[in-house]
Order: C-alpha cells, then structure tokens, then sequence
C-alpha cells in the first residue's frame, strides 16, 4: 500500500519553487508529483493528476492562488490547499479561510512551516503561520461577537426588526411613523425597547449597529 503523500508546488519563482521542492523532498513520505510557474498550468496540472496536497502562491501569472482554489473546490477536485504569500495581510488570510483553504504560510516562515503545513492539511486540519496568530484570534472574536449579534436580533418582533431596518436607511423617526401609519410616539417606544433588547446606549447606537449589520437583519 502506497502511503506517500503527492504533492504539487505552484509558485511563479524558480529558485524559490526549487527550494521549497527540495525541502520536501527531505521529508520521508512526501512525492514531489508536478511543478507550476502559473496558475493556469497549475490548475490543468491538479484536475489531471489530483495530488493530495497542492500548494499555491497567492500572487501567480494568468490564474491567481485564489482563483485556482476557488475552481478546484467548484469542481470538487479532492485536494487539500495551502496558500504561500509574502503579505501578511488580514483581508487576503480571511478570505482564504472564508473558502476553506487549510493552510495558510507566510514566505520568509516556509522553510520552518511547509512541511508541518502539509502534514496537518493531509488529516484535514488547519495550520497558519504562527506570525498570524494575531489574525485568527480577531477572526474568532469577530465570530464570537457575530453569533451574539445574531441571538440579540433574533430576540427582536417582526415590526422591531422593519424599524431597525428603516432606521438602517437613515429614516427619522417621521418617516417611520408615516411608513407605517403609526405615531412619532410609537415608534420611540420601539427604538427603546429595540435598544433595550440589543444592550445599545447612545443617541447613535442604533443607526450604528443598523448600519454594521444590515444583512443580518429580515
């Protein structure tokens, strides 16, 4: 039974590409199977030969690292994918966990993380670049705070939720009550109790949260 574990390396830098092959290549159990110079290759290179690890600069000619993983995972190419990148870059490392890439590893760490990256995404779990940890400990905050949001709105009535809406739309008091043929007076009732209900505190408080979670209330 063959328990090598394949493996594609696609970075547009030949003698980065060669060193990171040749550190591999160390490793008992790791097959170096195909190398590419772009995404476009590296992508025609995975469907055909389905590693089990491929490993993707974000920043390639023709296909970017980000494009490539988005079309193997819409055509359910069982691979496992670990980003390389040089910029430690918060909105670039979200939106690869946002697509569920495993592994994530910053360029000036690759030599002291690629070969525990690919070992962790080969049994299906995460790894990152330490030097990241800052970003998955905001990223799991974020969560956090999401989910709360999420069981503070679900707490609000149907009419509250089309109130907060509105008032989302920078709609005044006035033009709630004239909407919704109620009074001015009613509809300060429900901006309190809707306060109330979301722990909010200010005379701006709820256009704010209106604002930041627009999408979340319906």
């Amino acid at each position: 039974m063959n328990n090598e574990l394949r493996i594609v390396i696609a970075d547009d830098h030949p003698i980065f590409r060669n060193g990171l092959r040749q550190l591999l290549e160390t490793e008992t159990g790791f097959k170096i199977i195909g190398e590419a110079d772009n995404g476009e290759a590296a992508l025609k290179m995975i469907a055909s030969e389905k590693p089990d690890v491929a490993i993707l600069d974000i920043d390639m000619p023709e296909k970017d690292g980000f494009e490539v993983a988005n079309a193997l995972f819409s055509k359910s190419i069982p691979v496992e994918v670990i980003f390389l990148t040089m910029h430690r870059n918060k909105k670039l490392f979200n939106a690869a966990l946002n697509i569920e890439v495993k592994g994530y590893v910053l360029k000036d760490s690759a030599m002291a993380d690629l070969i525990n990256a690919v070992k962790a995404v080969s049994r299906g779990q995460n790894f990152i670049s330490p030097q990241l940890s800052t970003f998955l400990i905001e990223r799991h905050r974020q969560t956090e705070n999401l989910t709360g949001n999420g069981a503070a709105i679900s707490k609000l009535t149907p009419t509250e939720k089309k109130i907060l809406m509105m008032i989302g739309d920078y709609k005044t008091s006035k033009d709630i009550a004239n909407e919704m043929f109620i009074s001015i007076r009613t509809v300060e009732h429900h901006r309190s109790n809707i306060a109330i209900k979301l722990d909010l505190k200010g005379s701006h408080a709820l256009l704010k949260f209106a604002l930041d979670h627009k999408d979340e209330i319906s």
